[in-house]
């Protein structure tokens, strides 16, 4: 019985995954996953108690194997300005992967306290990431770099998913240009 739930519940949630993917957050409804994975509504209510409690799931699931990810690009730099690429182009090069929409694609308004404490815990973990190339290329604050740095990959994520007139290669290049050089790059 446990084996069927936590199958049921994997189903649930790749179901959702597929779901913000194809229709970002107003796709992901209770009767949508339903019908994705064959369950009544009520049953899926069983597993989650609210759509954030999906989204909360999805999170701890998968912002893990995002940073890591992120970290493993990172290790095979050679150089701190090379950490900083990696680290810039790896999370940009995730914004198509279903995994990182579900990260990003509900606001965190929608999600209780908790949810966003977690959420907001496992962003500080990736920007802690940084913090030591940034402190070897000379930053005087590599910690508030960091942060400063994440919003500019933030906005180029946001960028990249609203389908901008610019090729996502550009927008990550130039993501990455900030990075280095500021905005002289």
């Amino acid at each position: 019985m446990a084996e069927h739930r936590s199958m049921q519940r994997a189903t649930l949630l790749d179901a959702a995954r597929s779901l913000l993917s194809e229709g970002g957050t107003e796709a992901l409804t209770f009767p949508a996953l339903a019908e994705r994975t064959g369950l009544a509504r009520s049953s899926v209510y069983e597993y989650f108690r609210s759509r954030a409690a999906v989204v909360e799931e999805l999170c701890e699931a998968d912002f893990p194997l995002w940073a890591a990810e992120v970290a493993s690009a990172m290790e095979h730099a050679d150089s701190p300005e090379g950490k900083v690429e990696a680290y810039v182009r790896r999370q940009l090069a995730l914004v198509g992967d279903r995994r990182h929409r579900a990260v990003v694609a509900i606001s965190a308004s929608e999600l209780d306290a908790g949810a966003r404490e977690k959420i907001r815990a496992a962003h500080g973990g990736l920007v802690a990431m940084i913090v030591e190339a940034l402190g070897e290329l000379g930053h005087a604050q590599p910690q508030l770099a960091a942060m400063l740095l994440q919003g500019v990959v933030d906005a180029a994520v946001r960028r990249i998913e609203l389908g901008a007139a610019e090729d996502p290669a550009v927008v990550t290049d130039t993501a990455v240009g900030m990075a280095l050089w500021g905005i002289k790059g």
